[in-house]
């Protein structure tokens, strides 16, 4: 470290991640970063795209060079693969990134906390590089890539608990593919660089107790942050293009971009449309709002449940007072780490329903808080819709209980008292 700390020296952290607001990692970094200046600790953001005016948060490197390692890696993953462009960024090598350990904020710090570092921030040769100035480094998975070869999302793919190879997102069907070949680079990386990793639910912790790669790794659990506060379990202000919902029921779903494939949307259509065959009078009182991206209209063409499509909500107002005023918030992800649509819901007072295949489990009690339907049936899903319509729900304490498990301030105490422990040892 460049100088020892003292009492006058608060704790600096210096938080790795590919942007601070573009993206669900980036965003709990950026919440993370500033829980952690509100209790004292010196925290910035390195990133590689800043979309915020914050200044504790800084790009790193000119343009020009920041598209050159963006682009050298996903060309060597096209040309690993056929030149297939169909699972470009479903996979990730790094194989190219910044020179980070000459960033001065980087040098300044006491601790090296790296978030979602992919797509050309960081290589691997880059971490290598960064433990060489003998600082803790604390590593938050937001994904599965640290246990995979490449993917960020294994699926139904079980490679993973042995060395990769013959990667369902590569073409050719070859054992010593591209995903075999990084396996091999992180697993001599982690057996030679000391990184504490952070899992932000215990189902990926356990993902990597039976991954070959990480079955040793120090793996700690703590949640992401989640401003808590901020939700309002009431509607208290009319909300333009939004008041007017003739429904005495409102179920939200919601995503960056909700036909993504790994949302599972198709469940959510055939679970409302099970309602609307067999229930219509609770489909009658009920409307659907989905909220995000959605690049093809036509999906929804098949949904005779009642139901609005928004569009992306930028305005965090708008989507506070959504949650309020809605009952329950639905998610049919196929895979979630830690959903975070469902802990502002439950924040606002809804009862989430979802599949479990993922860190729901550490969000939902099945039929206490929430409902965790059976995986990939949309009819168990109804079931939960309906379970959570009729729900006696006490929405402040839902409120409350969120703020117990996911508060700002009771994560970013847990990783102080971590980088604490990493610099006394």
């Amino acid at each position: 470290m460049d100088r020892p700390r003292t009492d006058s020296h608060p704790l600096k952290v210096a938080l790795i991640c590919h942007s601070d607001t573009l993206g669900g990692a980036s965003v709990v970094t950026y919440r993370l970063m500033h829980a952690l200046r509100s209790e004292g600790v010196d925290a910035r953001m390195v990133v590689f795209n800043k979309m915020s005016n914050d200044e504790y948060v800084i790009p790193t490197g000119q343009r020009l060079r920041r598209g050159a390692t963006f682009m050298s890696e996903r060309i060597g993953i096209a040309m690993s693969n056929g030149l297939s462009r169909e699972n470009l960024f479903k996979v990730s090598t790094a194989s190219a990134g910044m020179p980070l350990h000459q960033h001065p904020w980087v040098k300044e710090a006491d601790v090296i906390a790296l978030s979602w570092i992919n797509q050309g921030l960081l290589s691997l040769k880059g971490i290598r590089r960064l433990a060489r100035l003998g600082k803790p480094i604390v590593w938050t998975m937001h994904d599965m890539w640290n246990l995979t070869g490449i993917c960020h999302h294994a699926y139904e793919c079980r490679g993973y608990k042995h060395s990769c190879g013959n990667c369902q997102f590569l073409t050719g069907g070859r054992e010593q593919d591209l995903s075999r070949k990084v396996w091999l680079k992180k697993q001599k990386l982690y057996a030679d660089v000391p990184i504490t990793f952070v899992a932000v639910s215990n189902w990926l912790a356990d993902c990597c107790r039976k991954s070959e790669l990480m079955a040793k790794a120090d793996v700690r659990v703590i949640p992401n942050a989640f401003p808590v506060d901020s939700f309002i379990t009431k509607p208290a202000i009319e909300l333009s293009g939004f008041t007017m919902i003739p429904a005495k029921n409102v179920i939200l779903m919601g995503a960056a971009r909700i036909d993504d494939a790994i949302k599972g949307v198709d469940y959510a259509i055939d679970a409302l449309n099970y309602i609307f065959d067999n229930n219509p009078q609770l489909a009658r009182e009920s409307m659907a709002l989905f909220f995000g991206e959605v690049r093809d209209r036509s999906i929804f063409n098949r949904l005779r449940f009642p139901h609005q499509l928004t569009g992306m909500v930028h305005d965090g107002k708008i989507l506070r007072h959504l949650y309020a005023s809605a009952n329950v918030v639905l998610s049919t992800s196929l895979y979630e780490t830690l959903p975070g649509t469902l802990i502002e819901g439950q924040a606002a007072g809804c009862l989430p329903v979802s599949f479990g295949r993922g860190g729901q489990s550490d969000i939902i009690e099945h039929k206490v808080n929430g409902f965790i339907a059976e995986y990939k049936n949309p009819i168990s899903v109804a079931e939960g819709i309906e379970w959570a319509l009729q729900a006696d729900v006490d929405r402040d304490a839902l409120h409350e209980s969120v703020r117990a498990r996911f508060s700002a301030k009771s994560v970013a105490q847990r990783y102080m008292a971590l980088f604490e422990e990493l610099l006394q040892a």
